[in-house]
């Protein structure tokens, strides 16, 4: 190898001198301005883009952005200049077609000089932090166009008169409005708000204003309220045609102000048409236009809702204080019924089914249903009814739909442990009859009775059931134990549990010969079979199936009570009978008995008795009678008793007693419940948790609570303190 020195060069610095022709500057904006000119007269086609854009580049490049900049505002403002005296001189219905027409040829123009001048806008414009290319022609076009003093109010002056024009009906060219407005827009929020959406929302609320005081004084409310609804309608689809989308709450707020919440209240209480005669017709689409319209302002729902529970408050105050809709209490209840169905399906149907709706529905229920002290007796009776007779042939989901009514119903009551008391006795009635159609329905309503209020609600109302399977068993046993006694009379006994079933008094009779070996036979077995207990005989209680024979061999199987059958026995050695020879004889107390004799002896088709002297009433003097002309074309003939549905006055006087005193102890079990787990409280306090936990039952009277607690001081359950008297403690 050659033994050679390496030589390196490298380049420090490097000094390049471009020397630039003075007029350089001039000549070359003198090109671009050309082209410009060229571009605002629809003369680019000859235009070479390319050499253009190097000529703008170089501009730049050689440091006269400034110059390029500025000739560019002043050719753009002087085009802008002539062209605003175009339009300006456009006549008529032209003028906003000549705007529009210029508005796209700029925009054109605007686009093909941005690509010229595409590098001064990525370099000179960022540096400088002057406007780019496309907003500074927008700027020029709102400076000297759009707020030119002879343009801008004539602009907006055409605008709100087309929009006034479609208003009333006229057709109008939204596509050149759809152009005007997008040019407001695209030229700034603050332009189309100022320019256009401002006064367009004044002049807005003037029209509305008017059109709706005169709708308001020629309409009724539904059609109103169906002008309303086509005007806000109108204006959401005029916001999609050709305004600015947030233009839509402004505008319908408008409408929403003028046309509905400045006249809410006339609407509602309109004379004939408000929502009061909605209510009653069940104009379901009317309520939902109301509703839908309402619901958009502010307390519009509110209104209807307080209307609604007025309305509802005083109708069912009127069902449940007249006297004349009280006589039948099935009917009664079945028209509080038909009062939540109809408001059900109001509330469903027409008002979205709004949970506020739903609860001012139930409150007002609760609120009137309460006035009446024997809503829980009719509600009972109505179960009665139903479960009676009201069920047969009913599908069981119908049933069930029913039961469920009526729970609604019992929910409602304050009393709950009144609504019991009844139950309790109608369902006895109906289990000892044989009269419930329906034992699936009979426990399907305990179960849900059970679940509403708990297991101790309806413990005895199950132990009902469970003797009457029981007595089944014990009959079946006894007639095992006693074959000789199949070919006589048949003796049937239901042995009932003191402390399920209703407290009946123990009336005692004087049962004919046959019966009466009967029943001492049945005590002697139950009693063999069953130590410690005691039987009690409940004739009042009973019914019996006789084979009778009238005059010409008419014969007939007659079910009737057990009091009737011991009269209509005596009749086997007597032709005739004084009430006070029957009286003497049966021993049945006298409103049983002369109710029983009314219900043989003055009933069409059930008098299988006559009396003397003839009437509808039995007197003590009467004198009765074997009919031996007795007819009917059935067999098989019920006599029912004679009885009032409802309790007589007594009767209901001494239930509300029996209410009152099974409410103590549970009222004292409260308080010790309460004052156990507190150990000391105040009096307020004490009688605010009694309620609370009682109200699931019934409301509990704060006169009642204070004689508990002094009931459970005297035993030594409680104690005052020494320094405060409404302060009570707790004795462990």
């Amino acid at each position: 190898m050659s033994n050679q020195k390496k030589r390196n060069f490298q380049i420090e610095a490097f000094k390049h001198r471009v020397v630039v022709d003075p007029k350089y500057a001039e000549k070359t904006w003198s090109i671009l301005e050309h082209a410009i000119h060229e571009i605002y007269n629809h003369n680019a086609s000859g235009l070479s883009f390319e050499e253009l854009y190097r000529n703008a580049y170089n501009m730049v490049l050689h440091k006269f952005g400034e110059k390029l900049y500025s000739g560019l505002v002043a050719t753009m403002t002087a085009h802008l200049k002539e062209i605003s005296k175009s339009i300006e001189a456009a006549q008529g219905d032209l003028f906003l077609e000549e705007l529009n027409r210029k508005w796209n040829d700029h925009n054109k123009a605007l686009q093909m000089i941005r690509d010229i001048l595409m590098y001064m806008d990525r370099t000179y414009i960022p540096n400088t932090h002057k406007t780019p290319v496309h907003e500074l022609g927008l700027n020029l076009w709102r400076d000297n166009v759009i707020h030119s003093s002879k343009i801008q109010s004539r602009l907006l002056s055409m605008l709100l008169e087309l929009v006034h024009r479609e208003r009333t009906g006229e057709v109008i060219d939204r596509g050149l409005m759809r152009n005007i407005i997008k040019m407001l827009m695209d030229l700034g929020s603050s332009v189309y708000q100022e320019d256009f959406e401002k006064p367009f929302l004044e002049v807005s609320a003037e029209f509305y204003m008017g059109e709706s005081q005169k709708f308001i004084e020629c309409c009724d409310c539904g059609d109103y309220l169906k002008k309303a609804e086509l005007r806000l309608n109108e204006e959401i689809e005029r916001v999609t045609h050709f305004l600015d989308v947030k233009s839509e709450v402004k505008i319908t707020n408008v409408v929403e102000k003028e046309m509905i919440a400045n006249h809410m209240m006339r609407l509602v209480h309109m004379e004939n048409s408000g929502l009061v005669n909605m209510l009653l017709d069940d104009k379901y689409e009317d309520l939902g236009r109301m509703y839908n319209l309402f619901r958009r302002v502010p307390n519009g729902l509110s209104t209807i809702r307080d209307v609604m529970t007025s309305h509802l408050r005083e109708i069912g105050k009127q069902l449940v204080t007249d006297a004349e809709k009280l006589k039948d209490p099935v009917e009664f209840v079945q028209r509080l019924l038909d009062e939540k169905d109809k408001y059900d399906s109001i509330i469903s149907q027409a008002f979205s089914n709004d949970k506020t709706f739903q609860n001012a529905l139930n409150s007002s229920f609760e609120y009137f249903i309460n006035l009446n002290n024997r809503s829980p007796e009719f509600i009972s009776l109505f179960v009665d009814d139903k479960l009676r007779k009201g069920l047969k042939g009913v599908s069981e989901e119908d049933v069930e739909i029913i039961l469920d009514k009526v729970m609604m119903l019992f929910r409602y009551l304050q009393e709950k442990d009144v609504f019991e008391k009844y139950y309790k006795q109608h369902l006895a009635k109906r289990l000892l009859s044989g009269k419930t159609v329906s034992d699936d329905a009979e426990r399907s309503l305990i179960v849900k009775l059970k679940t509403e209020c708990g297991y101790q609600f309806t413990s005895k109302l199950e132990g009902m059931f469970t003797d009457m399977k029981t007595s089944q068993d014990t009959m079946q046993g006894f007639y095992a134990s006693h074959p000789e006694l199949t070919d006589g009379p048949t003796l049937v006994v239901q042995v009932l549990t003191t402390g399920s079933w209703p407290t009946q008094p123990s009336i005692t009779c004087n049962l004919p010969a046959e019966t009466s070996a009967l029943c001492e036979k049945f005590r002697s077995y139950y009693l063999g079979t069953h130590t410690g207990r005691r039987l009690s005989w409940q004739t009042n209680m009973g019914t019996a199936d006789i084979k009778a024979t009238f005059g010409k061999g008419q014969k007939h199987e007659l079910n009737v009570s057990t009091y009737q059958m011991c009269v209509l026995m005596l009749f086997n050695n007597a032709d005739r009978l004084s009430y006070k020879e029957v009286e003497q004889a049966t021993g049945i107390p006298a409103s049983d008995l002369k109710r029983c004799l009314q219900s043989m002896a003055c009933v069409k088709g059930k008098n299988v008795i006559r009396k003397e002297p003839m009437s509808k009433d039995i007197g003590e003097d009467d004198a009765f009678f074997v009919n031996d002309k007795f007819t009917s074309k059935f067999y098989k003939v019920k006599i029912g008793t004679v009885v009032a549905q409802k309790e007589s006055e007594p009767e209901k006087q001494e239930t509300r007693q029996r209410v009152e005193e099974d409410r103590k102890p549970q009222i004292e079990a409260a308080i010790v419940r309460i004052m156990k787990s507190r150990r000391v409280l105040d009096h307020n306090n004490i009688i605010a948790e009694v309620t609370k936990q009682l109200q699931s039952r019934f409301l509990a009277n704060p006169t009642e609570i204070k004689k508990r607690i002094e009931s459970l001081i005297e035993r030594d359950f409680l104690e005052r303190d020494n320094n405060d008297r409404k302060l009570y403690r707790y004795l462990a």
